[in-house]
């Protein structure tokens, strides 16, 4: 049985901080493109090249190429768009990807403009004012029509919210406020930029010790997962399995936890492949890497957009638990360490 390297938490963490302080909503995720092909271009044996919708697809030479792999991780995160500049100079938004107002209500936020401009605000309810409106604070339903961002600029008109730059179609991220306290990672959009993390970890670790997969593998890092079709293109053909690695939902319920990697058997969209998620189990007992099997309800991955759109591959899921998923998220370095361990497992055997 093929030895695992050591991972790096140092690096990981820190790997992980900078992918979540990058921008990056779907439809805007070039900042974190560029952050984890930036990241991955000191290792050896990495080739690159992007996809026409904008994902990274990078190639490394494997041992042996006669059943090549891929593995897929999303960088873009939930987000909004410019949907309308209000008669008070605040803004509209139209959201990206499956979330309540309720959780970024009160977030401080980015407006990128189509000429460079980062103008900053923060997502509120129109009645926000309790002193003004009373009870209406608390009953107001938080939806498209009742959120506005306030600009951290002086407008009160649409014309002089125009002048700053910014218009309709331009894209909005929420901060993530990352803090890492003993052990733990808070942050909004954990999913999926600590699998990015961990693929990237992974690579590290491999080639830190002078190792290569035991097939040639194809990392993809995709850019639309949110809204369903990240990994719908980009595996090539000939790959034979495809490893999603995605965050684990944690709540009521599940069998996942903060604390444990978790292996997706089955979401909305249906079971993974059988006799892959068995294999990859089979490997994570052989090398006692803690895990939990668990069904996610309402859930679907870059897995399933492939296979949705005809890919010919095994599919599989395993990733980290975090909690409040697609909320202000928690994860925990335990279970960093083993989705990345379980990773490099698959890797090399």
């Amino acid at each position: 049985m093929m030895f695992l390297p050591k991972v790096d938490t140092t690096y990981l963490i820190n790997i992980l901080s900078g992918l979540l302080n990058t921008p990056s909503p779907t439809g805007f995720a070039e900042a974190g493109i560029e952050f984890a092909e930036n990241a991955l271009k000191p290792f050896a044996g990495l080739t690159f090249c992007h996809t026409r919708k904008g994902a990274l697809l990078v190639k490394w030479e494997g041992q042996r190429s006669d059943h090549p792999r891929a593995l897929t991780a999303h960088v873009d995160t939930l987000g909004a768009m410019v949907k309308e500049v209000k008669n008070n100079g605040r803004l509209k938004l139209t959201k990206i990807g499956g979330f309540a107002w309720n959780t970024v209500e009160g977030e401080g936020c980015t407006v990128f403009t189509q000429a460079g401009a980062e103008i900053r605000g923060a997502l509120l309810l129109t009645k926000a004012s309790s002193h003004v409106y009373g009870g209406a604070t608390n009953e107001t339903k938080r939806d498209d029509d009742s959120m506005e961002v306030r600009l951290d600029a002086r407008t009160s008109s649409v014309n002089e919210t125009n002048a700053l730059g910014i218009q309709v179609g331009d894209f909005v991220a929420f901060d993530p406020r990352v803090e890492v306290v003993n052990g733990f990672v808070r942050s909004r959009h954990l999913d999926d930029k600590a699998c990015v993390a961990n693929l990237l970890t992974s690579v590290k670790a491999i080639t830190d010790a002078a190792l290569k997969p035991l097939q040639t593998t194809y990392l993809l890092i995709s850019n639309y997962e949110e809204v369903g079709h990240g990994a719908s293109t980009g595996i090539p053909q000939e790959v034979e399995d495809l490893l999603a690695v995605d965050m684990a939902a944690v709540g009521e319920g599940q069998t996942s936890d903060e604390y444990h990697a978790s292996i997706c058997v089955k979401d909305s969209g249906g079971p993974y492949h059988h006799g892959f998620s068995k294999q990859l189990r089979k490997l994570a007992d052989q090398y006692k890497i803690p895990y939990k099997v668990d069904i996610y309800p309402y859930y679907g991955s870059d897995g399933e957009a492939f296979w949705r759109a005809g890919g010919d591959v095994r599919l599989a899921l395993i990733g980290p638990g975090v909690d409040a998923s697609h909320n202000y998220e928690r994860t925990h370095e335990d279970a960093l360490v083993a989705t990345t361990n379980w990773i490099m497992a698959y890797l090399l055997n």
